[in-house]
C-alpha cells in the first residue's frame, strides 16, 4: 500500500500545497481520499488524470471536495468523449452539493461522470482496500477513514475536534494521518479542529505506529506545530505531511 500526499494545506491552498487530497494505491488500484481546492493539478504530477478508480470525500467543505468540479469537467468533456463513470463515496447530499457548486441542475448533475455512493459508519470493500468509516467531530457530517491492505493500515482523521471515534478507528494502525489545524492558544473553539498536541494524544491513545500531521493551515508556524506534537505523550515517529511525499507500507 502506497500513500502519496497530493495536498495537505488546511482550510485553503497554501504556497507549497493545495488543500486536502491523498492518493492510496495497491494492486494497481488508485483511490483518492478527498479532492480539495487546487489538488487536481498536483495530482497529475503523480498519476494519469484518468487512472483514478474511486474517490472518497470525507465531508463537503470546499477544501476537501471542490476540485471534484474540475474533475467532472476533465472526465466529461475529453476530446475523445466522456470517460467511464467512477464511484464517489461521500456524505449524503454530495451529488446535489457538487451540482450546485458547478451551477448544474440536480438531475443529471454530475451523475453521468460519477456514481455517488452515500457513506455510512461501517466497513466495506473498495477495490483491494478494506475501508472502515466513522463519524468524527466537525460541524458538518464528516467521516474518518481506516484503510487496510495486506496486513497494513492507515487511518485518516479528516477534519475533527477531539474524537473517541477517531481513537477507535485508528487503534493499532501503522500510520495515523491526522489533522493539526490549531496551535495551542487560549479560547480555541471546541468540536472543530485539533491542535498538534491533541493529534499526538489521539495517536498515543490509539497506539499507532507513527503519526503524520496534516491539514496544516498556511499561517501557522509549522516548526511550532511539530514541536507541540513532540511535547505530548506519543513516543512514536512524528512528521509533517508535505505535498509530493510518498510512503510505502508493506
Amino acid at each position: 500500500m502506497r500513500l502519496t500526499i497530493i495536498g495537505c494545506s488546511g482550510s485553503f491552498p497554501g504556497p507549497d500545497s493545495p488543500a486536502s487530497s491523498y492518493l492510496l494505491e495497491a494492486e494497481g488500484f488508485r483511490l483518492l481520499l478527498d479532492l480539495g481546492s487546487g489538488s487536481l493539478g498536483v495530482l497529475q504530477r503523480h498519476v494519469g488524470l484518468y487512472d483514478i478508480d474511486a474517490v472518497c470525500l470525507s465531508h463537503l467543505h470546499a477544501d476537501h471536495c471542490l476540485d471534484l468540479c474540475a474533475y467532472y469537467v476533465a472526465r466529461t468533456f475529453h476530446p475523445d468523449g466522456p470517460r467511464p463513470r467512477i464511484p464517489v463515496y461521500a456524505p449524503d447530499g454530495a451529488a446535489s452539493r457538487m451540482a450546485q457548486a458547478y451551477g448544474l441542475e440536480d438531475s443529471p448533475g454530475m451523475t453521468e461522470a460519477f456514481e455517488f455512493c452515500t457513506l455510512a459508519p461501517g466497513s466495506q470493500r473498495i477495490g483491494p482496500f478494506q475501508v472502515a468509516t466513522a463519524h468524527v467531530n466537525h460541524p458538518v457530517e464528516t467521516f474518518g477513514f481506516r484503510l487496510e491492505h495486506a496486513g497494513r493500515s492507515i487511518a485518516y482523521s479528516a477534519d475533527t475536534g477531539e474524537s473517541a471515534a477517531l481513537v477507535e478507528l485508528a487503534s493499532g494502525a501503522d500510520l495515523l494521518l491526522c489533522e493539526a489545524s490549531f496551535l495551542e492558544a487560549p479560547g480555541l473553539p471546541s468540536d472543530l479542529h485539533l491542535t498538534a498536541r491533541q493529534a499526538a494524544q489521539h495517536a498515543a491513545r490509539a497506539a499507532v505506529g507513527r503519526l503524520m500531521l496534516t491539514h496544516l493551515v498556511p499561517w501557522n508556524d509549522q516548526a511550532r506545530t511539530l514541536e507541540e506534537a513532540r511535547g505530548s505523550s506519543f513516543t512514536g515517529p512524528i512528521s509533517l505531511a508535505a505535498s509530493g511525499y510518498s510512503l510505502e507500507l508493506g
